[in-house]
């Protein structure tokens, strides 16, 4: 079976859990899958992939792995018991085909259905690559284009950019065991510029740092859990800051657009938090906006941490390390390009949030094709909302 363990997951999955657990344990949700790819047919695998979830759904997490996440000084004893009671439940995800498409949904207690995305979308990519797209992938050749990826960060260090990046490659994998190929290799070949994986078991299993602090559905769900919609992004930063204290201090910057996150990252969330995370929009102008940021609220940042993780490839990533040395720190998320880089293209899956407490939610981001909602009235609210938040500082 292609998932094994409970921890074959990115770690910002456990880390909003825990914050679930201790502040909204009672909100529902509903998330859906899309595929943006148009013309990828996954009604093939169908079968397959409920065959994997059911076992998925069988997992439950060992001594020897809650005692190394009862090592993780951010997580809390209460939770590692919570989770040592815990497994995934069938009832609340279900695969079909309809309409002539594969469809995804899962829905109940964001506590228990949290942990469904990332192991879905590394089975749902690794089924349709090995039935569909490559029964019998070369792997000599991906090994090749990843020493050629190795060779692009040593020739970097010697422009001393301390470049540094991390495997977010979980999700959209060729196989399980291609990255652990992958992170092994990297562990030998790059020590210093190899930061850790967001991948909790390989972190584990070799010793790594694992990476990870929130991601899109924290604040889109705070759209409905908050007390208003304006202030949505400011209760979801002030609740993360809550549960951790300092720690974990990466906000992501682009649920509702990077101009609306702006609005609400004053100097209190600017000087609390270490830095923000990059996921959509044009790398460059994003980093030279939060620079200015920061340099308008009189903060250094020097001292502050850019974070890039929107489809980057070594060359990009490098690119960007260059044009920001010595202006603010910077590290890197790679995913695709280091886990799916065999055949061809690889397909652009995500699953997302749509509904919290039964109300509509929406990412908006800074790229078009990354905006997801099933409500465009809501959308379109949503929009205004901050649109309007915007214009009223800007006089």
């Amino acid at each position: 079976m292609i998932i094994n363990s409970l921890l074959d997951t990115d770690l910002y999955k456990l880390t909003m859990m825990q914050g679930v657990l201790h502040q909204f344990p009672w909100a529902g949700v509903e998330y859906e899958f899309k595929c943006r790819d148009k013309g990828t047919d996954l009604t093939p695998i169908v079968d397959e992939v409920r065959t994997e979830i059911s076992h998925l759904c069988s997992l439950r997490f060992t001594r020897e792995e809650l005692d190394y996440l009862r090592g993780l000084r951010f997580l809390k004893e209460d939770f590692i018991q919570f989770l040592r009671l815990f497994h995934l439940q069938e009832d609340f995800i279900s695969v079909d085909i309809e309409n002539g498409e594969f469809v995804l949904k899962i829905r109940g207690p964001w506590l228990h259905t949290i942990m469904f995305e990332v192991p879905v979308l590394a089975i749902v990519n690794e089924v349709y690559f090995r039935d569909v797209v490559d029964p019998t992938p070369d792997f000599d050749y991906g090994k090749e284009k990843l020493f050629d990826k190795i060779r692009l960060v040593r020739q970097s260090d010697k422009e001393d950019l301390g470049f540094i990046f991390s495997d977010f490659g979980t999700r959209r994998r060729f196989s399980r065991v291609w990255q652990e190929e992958i992170i092994k290799t990297l562990k030998k070949e790059l020590p210093r510029n190899l930061m850790g994986t967001s991948n909790v078991l390989f972190a584990m299993k070799y010793g790594l740092t694992p990476i990870g602090t929130m991601a899109h559905e924290w604040i889109m769900a705070c759209q409905a859990l908050g007390p208003r919609l304006i202030d949505s992004q400011k209760f979801a930063l002030e609740h993360w800051a809550q549960e951790y204290r300092g720690d974990l201090g990466i906000a992501l910057s682009d649920t509702v657009g990077f101009e609306a996150f702006l609005s609400d990252f004053d100097m209190y969330f600017a000087k609390l938090f270490d830095g923000c995370r990059h996921d959509s929009g044009d790398p460059f102008e994003w980093g030279d906006k939060l620079i200015d940021h920061y340099q308008k609220l009189k903060v250094d940042p020097r001292w502050k941490r850019a974070i890039f993780s929107d489809g980057l490839s070594f060359d990009k990533a490098i690119e960007i390390a260059r044009y920001f040395n010595g202006r603010i720190q910077v590290s890197f998320g790679i995913g695709t390009n280091l886990t799916n880089d065999i055949t061809g293209k690889a397909v652009q899956i995500v699953i997302k949030m749509t509904r919290c407490q039964g109300t509509p939610v929406a990412k908006i981001s800074d790229s078009p094709g990354k905006q997801m909602c099933k409500d465009d009235s809501y959308l379109s609210y949503l929009k205004s909302v901050f649109r309007k938040k915007i214009a009223r500082q800007r006089q």
